[in-house]
């Protein structure tokens, strides 16, 4: 149940006009009253001799209790309450009975509290009510709205719980605003699957992901296809911007412009310069010079991001709320980034599981920039890399980069619900799940040449695979062992036993570092882990790594210790 406050206003009779009238769509169906402040108030939805006049004049009769300099400005309170497209059709009693419990919990009219204002509850539709209510009580005083928005918002998880209706998840205010109704409806009427506000915070957050500066932004923006109109001081600063879908036009046949803070509360130019402020000393220039952009290969990107979100992941559990807020942030834009640039196979899973997130990268925890920079470059390599191929070192690449992430997002999905941040918590298992389809999609063909590959291993190398297996995890090998995916992790061990690596130590090493209760396969976890860690080429049928890849594990033979401390 989602009740919302709108702005108040100053025409009753406008507002009562649109909800007993047909829509913005014909989509209002047998408007009427389900309550009122008096049980006796007239209906002009079930009585035609009722006009909106005679009604608005009963709703407004408070005012004359004021002197005319003395009646608020804007006296129209409107709270419409909806439900969700799984819940059940309520009766008009129960949504009277909820209007009652809403303009209650708002200050509008509490039987306990003595007079309250006058009001209606308006329903149009079998899903939602409007509430009207003339902001001035009986007795000629104000009623007290302060924290209204969060009183009818407890009601509403109340209302839930006893009407066995959806249970939704305290926010706490950090949500994007939610499309309008006639933002909805427009969408329909122009054919899109989304509103144009939706199509912009994505393509927004996808032109921020990586970037180090404004000109890159908005030169991103312009390349999206945006139109962009930005907002200048007298002394010539930059102070805000706001964007348009060419297509999107009003009644005057004008684009219609959003701010970026009402897109997201975190797309407003201060806010975006915030992530700028951690980027060091090497700003986007400093990598055009280095050779740094658009010379990356989509494969190395991807190993490259694999790197820095393994890292992080090591990190979140041990750091302080700041840091670890600027990691989730982070991973927001490695999402979209992936997303921007994947394969057609995968594009989907990736996109739903970015748009998901978006709701888990922010909460009132204030991000400590800088410490995210190692994630913000790969997502900038990413976006510079370029779309990848669905195959070979680029397809197997990115299942592994999305192993890392799906690791990371639960990660941050257990640090919010740790936190109480009830919605970005469910956001981040929502976004685990979508990139568990997009791994399945993305792994598929890397981990099939695999499986042929350990099933051809002669008997004496697969079984020093496996006692290399019982020793380095005990616990879990008749696990690991019986899984469908044990032939390609041997075919793994292989491979790192032919580079120089002792199998068992680094096995042992890529299972100790991070829990795996999470894995639907320990085998395919493993698998991931151990061709990062020994560089071996993600695609078994690829050959070497390049070695332009920072922080690539060394050629030689070794066996790297395990980190202390994590």
């Amino acid at each position: 149940m989602v009740p919302k406050i709108h702005k108040r206003g100053q025409r009753t009779i406008g507002l009562l006009s649109y909800l007993y009238g047909p829509g913005r769509a014909e989509e209002h169906v047998d408007p009427h009253l389900v309550a009122s402040w008096d049980h006796s108030a007239p209906d002009p939805g079930r009585d035609p001799e009722i006009t909106y006049k005679q009604l608005q004049q009963l709703l407004d009769q408070p005012l004359a209790l004021l002197a005319e300099d003395e009646r608020p400005t804007k006296h129209v309170w409107h709270l419409s309450v909806r439900n969700g497209p799984t819940d059940r059709t309520l009766s008009d009693e129960e949504w009277g009975d909820i209007a009652r419990r809403m303009v209650a919990a708002a200050g509008i009219d509490d039987p306990d509290q003595g007079s309250g204002c006058r009001w209606v509850a308006v329903r149009h539709a079998d899903d939602h009510i409007h509430i009207l209510a003339t902001l001035v009580r009986e007795d000629g005083n104000r009623p007290d709205l302060n924290f209204d928005a969060v009183r009818v918002q407890a009601e509403a998880r109340l209302l839930e719980q006893e009407l066995g209706l959806r249970r939704l998840r305290p926010g706490d205010g950090t949500a994007a605003q939610r499309p309008t109704s006639a933002e909805r409806h427009k969408a329909a009427r122009q054919g899109r699957e989304r509103t144009a506000r939706e199509e912009l915070r994505e393509t927004v957050r996808q032109a921020v992901a990586g970037a180090t500066g404004e000109a890159e932004f908005f030169d991103r923006l312009a390349a999206a296809g945006l139109l962009v109109k930005t907002r200048v001081a007298p002394s010539g600063d930059l102070l805000g911007y706001k964007v348009a879908l060419p297509d999107d036009r009003n009644k005057d046949g004008e684009p219609v412009y959003y701010p970026g803070a009402r897109l997201a509360p975190d797309l407003s130019l201060p806010r975006i310069r915030e992530r700028w402020s951690g980027n060091g000393r090497q700003d986007g220039a400093g990598l055009e010079s280095a050779g740094l952009l658009g010379s990356t290969p989509p494969s190395v990107a991807r190993r490259r991001t694999a790197t820095a979100t393994w890292e992080a992941i090591l990190l979140i559990e041990h750091r302080g709320d700041a840091v670890v807020a600027a990691y989730i942030a982070a991973a927001g834009e490695i999402l979209d980034a992936l997303a921007k640039t994947s394969a057609a196979h995968t594009r989907e899973g990736l996109r739903d599981a970015a748009r998901e997130f978006e709701r888990a990268s922010r909460s009132h925890v204030r991000a400590a920039r800088g410490h995210d920079r190692a994630l913000r470059r790969a997502a900038r390599d990413l976006v510079y890399g370029g779309p990848a191929l669905g195959h070979g070192e680029d397809g197997a690449t990115t299942a592994m980069a999305i192993d890392m992430l799906f690791f990371l997002i639960t990660a941050a999905g257990h640090w919010h619900a740790r936190k109480g941040h009830a919605q970005q918590a469910e956001a981040a298992h929502r976004a685990a799940q979508h990139l568990r389809t997009a791994y399945q999609a993305a792994a598929e063909q890397p981990l099939a040449v695999l499986h042929r590959r350990g099933r051809n291993l002669t008997r004496p190398m697969l079984q020093r695979q496996a006692d290399a297996v019982r020793a380095a995890i005990p616990g879990l090998a008749e696990q690991v062992l019986a899984e469908p995916g044990w032939p390609a992790l041997a075919a793994t061990l292989a491979d790192a036993e032919a580079a120089g690596h002792d199998p068992a130590p680094l096995l042992a090493e890529a299972a100790a570092l991070r829990e795996l209760g999470t894995a639907e396969s320990l085998s395919d976890v493993l698998i991931w882990r151990l061709r990062r860690t020994a560089d071996l080429p993600a695609d078994a049928t690829s050959g070497p790594v390049p070695q332009s890849v920072p922080g690539a594990a060394s050629r030689t033979p070794h066996v790297r210790q395990p980190r202390r401390g994590r």
